[in-house]
């Protein structure tokens, strides 16, 4: 086994998200956390390499410093950085990363604008880098079974197509004024870019779809509720695909009651698949004419293709952390084959990557502009 070392930018203790990409990358073994730079505050950047281990002169003040010194380094180097830190520093550290010859793993939305996602796709590409992208939801057991499914035809042709990823976390901030929180990033159009909700969960949701079926969102109408705010709380889509179908997506961060709510329905002319991510470890597949069966993750009847994303017995619940731990298992696989000049293979390669970062970018944009011009159908 090769053993890789990443660095990691933002993401301190206080951090959900950083803690989420480092508990991920621990579950399997070979990956050890080498340096970072966790906060610009020097107290939680200490307190943040301390308690992972790091040494003292790989713990860093400035990412740039970081990426200097790391990028000189001999064999110890690392041989990918994740990030973590807000959405408007995605593409200047990514970019300066990859110059550097070091693949990437990012949070999404992937950056600002699409010229800058094009970028550092075709950027990675050229010098033959990974690139990741945490879509985490693709990692679930079961929505490879599915993607499985339909790729097999279970469903045969998909009519119709509908989703939905509900939140309620944002619902006190409509009757704060207008930057009282400033802990709430996500809502500063300096650190989140032009969209709140959409690009937050929003990109989850167009590419879990994508992911499943493989149909691509050829164009798109929205509106857009931003409740007299910058950024937008809550977006209605009616898309189409490349083949002509429609479906509808809806996306809200001031849903009452809702906590997690990614949920999706894919209807064929043979059969449907419905998931919903409270309840990860079951889906719903109906045959036309049959009654509804439940599918349970772990179950004798998976292939054995499905299965080897399975880490504990059926009746174990596996859960988010599993999820993302899937797509970084399939993320340092890539590296680390490429390392050793070996080619990687489809299950490899088996995560999302640059090119799917671009798409979340540019979908982003297209519901901005619709909502932004009395829902007009937008070319995606």
């Amino acid at each position: 086994m090769i053993k890789l070392r990443y660095g990691m930018v933002g993401g301190d203790l206080e951090s959900f998200i950083g803690g989420v990409h480092r508990t991920a990358i621990s579950i399997d073994p070979g990956v050890e956390l080498t340096c970072g730079c966790f906060s610009r505050n020097e107290d939680k950047n200490c307190a943040c390499g301390e308690a992972y281990g790091v040494v003292s002169d790989r713990l860093y003040t400035d990412w740039r410093e970081m990426l200097r010194v790391e990028s000189a380094r001999g064999e110890d180097r690392i041989d990918f950085v994740t990030i973590c830190t807000p959405n408007h520093l995605h593409y200047e550290v990514c970019k300066a990363f990859l110059e550097a010859g070091i693949n990437v793993v990012c949070e999404k939305p992937l950056c600002f604008e699409i010229a800058e996602a094009e970028e550092l796709r075709d950027l990675a590409e050229a010098k033959g880098l990974v690139f990741g992208v945490t879509y985490t939801y693709a990692g679930y057991n079961l929505v490879k079974v599915m993607r499985e499914m339909v790729q097999r035809g279970d469903l045969g042709e998909i009519v119709a197509i509908h989703g939905r990823y509900a939140q309620g976390w944002l619902l006190d901030e409509l009757q704060h004024s207008e930057g009282a929180n400033d802990k709430v990033w996500r809502t500063d159009p300096a650190r989140s870019g032009i969209a709140n909700a959409i690009g937050d969960i929003g990109t989850h949701l167009e590419y879990i779809i994508r992911y499943i079926t493989g149909l691509n969102i050829k164009r798109l109408c929205a509106t857009v509720d931003r409740y007299g705010k910058r950024l937008d709380y809550n977006d209605s889509i009616l898309v189409e695909y490349d083949n002509g179908v429609h479906g509808c997506y809806w996306v809200s961060q001031v849903a009452a009651g809702q906590l997690n709510g990614l949920k999706f329905g894919i209807y064929g002319t043979e059969g449907a698949l419905e998931w919903e991510h409270h309840y990860p470890e079951f889906a719903t597949f109906t045959k036309r004419g049959q009654a509804p069966q439940t599918i349970s993750r772990g179950s004798a009847y998976l292939n054995a293709e499905a299965s080897s994303n399975i880490r504990i017995p059926a009746g174990h619940p596996e859960g988010f952390y599993c999820a993302f731990a899937n797509i970084y298992r399939n993320i340092t696989r890539t590296i680390a084959k490429k390392k050793a000049g070996e080619v990687p293979n489809a299950n490899d390669l088996d995560f999302p990557n640059a090119v799917d970062g671009v798409e979340g970018v540019k979908f982003v944009h297209a519901v901005i502009s619709s909502g932004d011009n009395g829902s007009r159908w937008v070319e995606v």
